[in-house]
């Protein structure tokens, strides 16, 4: 009989600490794994972007080149703030998905909660 409530308490100490400490560390290394992935590539994108203008800046050899660089640089500006506007939208979907899985996380672990304190008190 002892045998039996050491697994039974085993079992009650997994299914409400255990289980769920491990489903929330796995969210939130998921969400900093995205999360990181995306900054990650919005710095390599801006990164990039940068290089190409300096690379272009140092094509300019007349008048006409510097007008024409500079035109280029309005279009790179519009360009950087639509990357800018996508990019801090994806932070926020993420954010929202992490909020809402977090949520499903708490009501299932409650409902687990729920039902192994009703299954020990029978």
């Amino acid at each position: 009989m002892t045998h039996f409530n050491t697994q039974q308490f085993t079992q009650q100490f997994e299914t409400l600490f255990f289980g769920p400490a491990r489903a929330y560390a796995a969210l939130g290394i998921d969400y900093t794994e995205k999360l990181t992935n995306a900054q990650f590539e919005a710095g390599k994108s801006y990164a990039d972007t940068c290089l190409a203008q300096v690379r272009d800046f140092l094509d300019v050899k007349d008048a006409e080149g510097l007008r024409s660089y500079l035109e280029g640089q309005q279009k790179v500006a519009k360009e950087l703030t639509e990357r800018l506007k996508g990019d801090a939208e994806k932070v926020v979907a993420l954010q929202q998905d992490f909020v809402q899985q977090s949520q499903k996380l708490t009501e299932t672990s409650v409902k687990q909660a729920q039902e192994t304190a009703t299954k020990a008190a029978k």
